[in-house]
């Protein structure tokens, strides 16, 4: 799988998660995708009860050829989504992982 379709899985995979809304409040879910510096989040916004909500609930990059898992709030196991629609483990970064902890990981370390 060339890198340069890494993005576009990116897109795909956060599109679709984009789908679903949280049980709870009045919550729009929104895709933010920075298509020139190849950063792609889902943030939450909205309100619960008297509670503003503003949370990025998944933020993923694509540097240097690979896929770095930045943050992700949810159940979704996002790597093994990655490895589904073709993405190697050798090209996964568990950004959200410390970065003396990836040595430990079947993954990418960066």
């Amino acid at each position: 799988m060339a890198s340069r379709n890494y993005p576009q899985i990116v897109r795909d995979l956060l599109t679709q998660h984009a789908q679903g809304k949280p049980a709870y409040g009045n919550i729009e879910v929104e895709t933010i995708f920075d298509i020139e510096h190849d950063r792609y989040q889902i943030v939450h916004m909205g309100w619960h009860h008297q509670r503003r909500i503003h949370q990025c609930v998944m933020h993923l990059d694509v540097r240097d050829g690979k896929v770095w898992i930045l943050h992700n709030t949810t159940e979704h196991e996002l790597a093994n989504e990655l490895m589904d629609l073709g993405v190697p483990k050798t090209d996964l970064v568990l950004g959200l992982c410390p970065p003396e902890m990836r040595q430990f990981t079947d993954f990418a370390i960066q």
